[in-house]
Order: C-alpha cells, then structure tokens, then sequence
C-alpha cells in the first residue's frame, strides 16, 4: 500500500459533500421502492436491493444509513423517516436470541439516536431517552446470554494470562465464534455503561463488561494469528473466519472458515472487523477507572489494554502490508487463488474489473475506519502512520469506480462482495466475477467512516464514539 503522508481531512471535504448528497436520494429511493413483505435488503442485483435470507443482520443498517445522512446534512426529514423506522421494525433485533449481530442491528439504530439526542443535535425528551436506552441494555444482555465458556489450560499473554475465558457464540452454534463479533461487543459494552447486567436463574448475575473483555481476549489467542506458533500460516495480524470448540469439554480444536477461502487464509471483512473492533474497544476501555474495570473483570485493564493494542496494530499491519493494493483497497481473501493471475498486484490499484478475483470495498470501508481510530488513538508517530493510511483508503472509496454516482442504482459503494465461496454475489453479463454492486453494511460503513472523517475536519464538533465518554 503506498501511503499518502500528506492528505489531510479537510482535503476530503468535496468528496464528503457529494457522498452525503448521493445519501440524500438513495436512502429516500431505497425507503420509498421496498418491498418490506420481502424481508431486509442486503445485497444489489443490477443496481437494485434484494434480499438473502442468511440471517436478518442488515436491517440496522437500512435505518442507520438514513439517521447517519441527516447526522452529516442536518436533513431532518431523514432523521424522522430513521426514528419512525427503528421505532416500527427494530424491536425483534433487541430480544433476537438466536444471532451475535446485536450492535450492527441496534447501535446503528438506537444507538446513532441516542447519540444525537445526547449530542443536542435533536429534540428529545427523557422518555424518549430512556426508550432507546432500555432497547441498549435489552440488546446488550441478549447478545451476553450466548455465552459459551472455554478450557484455557495454561493460561497464555494473548489472552492477559487469564484463567477463564468464553466467547459470544455465533449463528452457527455454541461451537463457533466468529471474528465478526468483536465489534458486536460493543453493545455489551455500552449496556453495562448504562448500569444494565445479565441475569439468569437463582438471581444470578452476570457482568457485561466481563463478557466483552473475555470475549475480546479469546478472539485474539484463537483467531488472531501472532507469527508465534510456527506453523506454516501464522503470519502476524492474519484472521480466521471463526475458532470452533468442542462443547463435551470446552477445549480449542480448530480454526474454520464460513465466508473465506480456507482457514489459514484471510478473509478480508473479517480482518476489517477485527481491525475496527479491537481499536473502538481501546477507546471505550480508555475511559473506564482502573478500579472500576477489576472490580467488573477480575484483572488489570493495563493487562486487557496491552493485548487489544497488539491485536489492533497486528491488524492494521497486515491490511497495510502485505495485504493490501497500491491504492489501499483490497481484494476479498488474501489467499484467493486467482490472485496468482494477477501480476503484481500489489503495486497496482485494486482492480475490480479483473477477470479472476474481486475485491471487497465494504472490507476497506470497514479497515479505513479502523485505521483512523487506531492512529488517534495511539496519537503518537506511529499512529499518524495509521491515520494517513485509513485517509489514502478513503480517498480511493470516496470517488469512482467504488462511489455508486448512478443516482438509478440504489447503492453508495460499489464492488462490495458478500459470500464469494456460496457464489451468491451477482456477476454481470459478460464477466467472469461479482462487481459493481453495493451492500447495506458496504454503505453503512462508508456513511460511518465519512461522518468520522468529517467531524475530524471539523474539530468543533465531538468525535463520535458508541459510548459516553466520561460517564464510566
């Protein structure tokens, strides 16, 4: 990747303006065309949303991509038609219990409403205050209640040579965690900041933020690689897809893949949601008293810190280099075996029109956003580094051929990829790979990474995080 060490957010400014009035009209198409017997819209076909029946986890983003367009343009009418949405349809997301896509679904929904309110950017009273906030803390526990408890033997630094661990098992099963679901924690997170806890029979009490941190730490010992092992794939900062355990005795047995090309290969969004978790999780836990964090979790959070600082760095190190192209997009799986057909690669801009592997611009979207968190974050050398590589990402994603201008296509970011091993992405006639169309978490997340670029341009305004800062 060939980092630009001197674009500045305000250099982005036009790009922004024409990405939020591109939002203006397709959050409003999308809204007014949808067919909402048909369930949510997840991926485009041919410039249009359908829907996959997988598991419900964009609908949050339908409704976030309307309350982020009126965050960043102060349209009302769009922070209306995202209130009246969440308040009508968002409901079954807070007490699902059969999926760890929690955050995705409520944070951009009742959460990006919370915000604002909390902001003063809209008018609100305190019922409708505690409204979202009861949504928060129901999500968060629901999300906490698929918990699954691992055997850690001898205790290891990559999980703060902890003794007891477990994870927020996926869709799949008690069996499975995902890298995904690192940035789900969120949820937990701002949950137990709202005073909320998990209980179970006998009154039995569970702690949210203890979830999330045992969570975080067993994603980074099982599916982080650390260039530690010595086995012939360990390159550090690489992911897997998901870890699965054996459920007779809670023991590791093995790395897996649902959406990669295999389980010693990365997966790209999967990087991506590592990447943006683990740097929002050093944000949030910044913020919380030492004190109060043993007494929630049992051990120092400089411990907890150290490790989720070396998962983000590891991370972010491996979407710069080895991974990603000259222009900092990358393709869907860095062990795609079509890569090998194209020469070079890595010194050329990304190119979604090729004819054997195709990129995943709503990985980038996702990375870009992490990179920048990361870099303020560490607000040293090394993170200028991070933030003058998420900037160069966005530049690339803020104009064509990644920015949808086709104000008839119902999409913002285009050659987003959603499950290339199932083949369910759309190729077009006269192709050879899934290109040129959009997702609802592709454009959600540019919208996110295109709002926190332009409160950086704009330092009067606060730096938008999931949680209350100050108030742990």
């Amino acid at each position: 990747m060939n980092i630009d060490p001197a674009i500045r957010p305000s250099d982005l400014d036009r790009s922004l303006t024409r990405l939020f009035e591109l939002a203006q009209k397709k959050v409003r198409l999308l809204d007014e065309s949808w067919d909402r017997s048909a369930g949510t819209p997840v991926f485009t076909v041919q410039g249009k949303y359908t829907t996959r029946g997988w598991t419900e986890w964009t609908q949050g983003f339908v409704y976030g991509c309307a309350i982020l367009t009126f965050d960043a343009t102060d349209d009302r009418a769009l922070w209306e038609l995202g209130r009246q949405r969440t308040v009508q349809h968002m409901a079954s997301h807070v007490t699902h219990t059969g999926v760890h896509d929690h955050a995705f679904n409520n944070l951009s929904t009742y959460g990006n409403l919370r915000r604002l309110a909390k902001e003063n950017r809209v008018p609100s009273t305190d019922w409708e205050i505690a409204f979202y906030e009861l949504a928060l803390k129901a999500s968060g526990a629901v999300q906490a209640a698929r918990w699954a408890g691992v055997a850690v033997g001898k205790p290891s630094p990559l999980s703060a040579n902890i003794a007891s661990l477990g994870y927020i098992y996926s869709f799949n099963g008690a069996h499975s965690l995902f890298v995904d679901t690192i940035r789900t924690c969120r949820i937990l997170g701002l949950a137990w900041q709202l005073g909320h806890k998990l209980m179970h029979e006998n009154d039995r009490s569970a702690d949210l933020l203890k979830r999330s941190v045992l969570h975080g730490l067993t994603t980074n010992q099982y599916i982080l690689f650390h260039g530690q092992s010595g086995h012939a794939y360990d390159l550090a900062g690489r992911t897997s897809h998901e870890a699965i355990f054996n459920r007779a005795d809670g023991s590791f047995r093995n790395r897996s893949t649902q959406q990669g090309y295999s389980p010693f290969s990365t997966w790209t969004r999967g990087l991506a949601w590592a990447m943006l978790g683990f740097a929002e999780e050093l944000e949030f836990l910044a913020t919380i008293p030492d004190e109060k964090f043993k007494a929630s979790v049992g051990i120092d959070r400089s411990e907890v810190m150290r490790v989720y600082e070396q998962a983000a760095i590891e991370t972010c190190d491996h979407y710069i280099h080895p991974w990603a192209a000259k222009d900092g997009i990358v393709y869907w799986d860095d062990g795609a075996p079509g890569l090998a057909h194209l020469p070079d690669w890595r010194n050329k801009p990304a190119d979604p029109f090729n004819d054997f592997e195709p990129v995943d611009s709503s990985a980038s979207a996702i990375a870009a956003q992490g990179l920048i968190r990361l870099g303020e974050f560490l607000n040293d050398s090394r993170g200028e580094t991070y933030v003058q590589a998420g900037l160069t990402v966005a530049r690339a994603l803020l104009a064509e051929p990644y920015l949808s201008t086709d104000e008839s296509h119902q999409g913002l970011l285009l050659h987003s990829v959603y499950h290339r091993p199932n083949n369910w992405d759309f190729i077009p006639p006269g192709r050879k790979i899934p290109c040129g169309e959009s997702s609802m978490w592709g454009d959600y997340h540019l919208l996110e990474m295109a709002l926190l670029l332009q409160r950086l341009s704009d330092p009067s305004r606060p730096y938008p995080v999931f949680f209350d800062q100050g108030l742990s």
